[in-house]
């Protein structure tokens, strides 16, 4: 059996034309577009909350390591906020709004914001390295669930699972486990 590609131009031409407002949302887009867009919303959060949690720790760090595991939390901050603003800019494309809000950022986030009170460590290396694991497990269902349907979303996702998992290393090393 063989499988022809068939690609009718005239009929995405036409199609193309008919919703100039949509952006690059097309009729082609293969999921539900609402539901893919909350679901970057709660990445937002989740990544919005990753970021004042490194950035609380970068500033309140303690101990003889501290230079050390401050400038890797600093580093880790930068990310995730560059990692919020990528999914917020795929919201856009979608033609959602982004959710910034502070009101509900820590109820969507998939991991929680810690602050361990003594500026220990080893407890914020663990709080991060449990948090990055979390988000790695969630972002790695969204790209399964993904799949085919959109590929923009989902090659975002595995970009920002890659540094995720990147974070992970960073913090296993800092912990010498």
């Amino acid at each position: 059996m063989t499988d022809e590609f068939v690609l009718d131009v005239n009929r995405i031409r036409a199609e193309a034309r008919q919703k100039m407002e949509a952006g690059p949302v097309t009729d082609t887009y293969g999921t539900d577009r609402e539901r893919v867009i909350g679901i970057l919303n709660d990445v937002i959060a989740t990544e919005v909350v990753c970021w004042l949690r490194y950035t609380r720790h970068a500033i309140s760090a303690s101990g003889i390591d501290r230079a050390q595991v401050s400038a890797e939390f600093t580093e880790h901050a930068a990310e995730e906020m560059q990692h919020a603003v990528r999914a917020a800019e795929r919201v856009s494309q979608l033609g959602g709004d982004p959710d910034f809000d502070p009101a509900t950022l820590t109820r969507r986030a998939h991991t929680d914001y810690t602050t361990p009170p003594d500026g220990e460590l080893k407890t914020m290396l663990e709080n991060n390295l449990l948090a990055e694991r979390i988000v790695i497990s969630t972002y790695q269902e969204i790209i399964r669930w993904l799949g085919d349907s959109d590929p923009t979303t989902r090659r975002l996702m595995e970009s920002i699972l890659e540094e995720e998992e990147e974070h992970a290393d960073d913090l296993v090393d800092l912990l010498g486990v």
